[in-house]
């Protein structure tokens, strides 16, 4: 029993966050911001807090300069930024909060 194409295109936009065009080529379906997201989450998970903090910086320097195009996701990304900090600060200083 092999693996047949239908099964290697899913693969493929799983592992890669892209999708296989008819003509052959790859259509990315998340943007890379969102890929460094993910991965900044995954990186909390793992308690590795040196490479989360490196992967926020780069997701600061992303979403804060100028936008190549006027899509109105600027509020949602800076939120999902600001969330991010709050994370990574939560993990940092767990005992801090808990009294109230």
């Amino acid at each position: 029993m092999g693996i047949t194409t239908g099964d290697t295109v899913n693969q493929a936009e799983e592992v890669t966050g892209r999708d296989i065009s008819p003509s052959g080529t790859p259509r990315y379906t998340r943007r890379l911001s969102d890929k460094i997201l993910i991965a900044f989450h995954h990186a909390c998970d793992q308690s590795d807090f040196e490479v989360a903090e490196q992967l926020l910086h780069i997701l600061e320097m992303m979403l804060t300069r100028r936008p190549l195009t006027p899509d109105g996701t600027r509020r949602r990304n800076m939120e999902s930024l600001v969330a991010a900090h709050e994370r990574l600060w939560h993990l940092r200083h767990p005992h801090i909060g808990d009294g109230f």
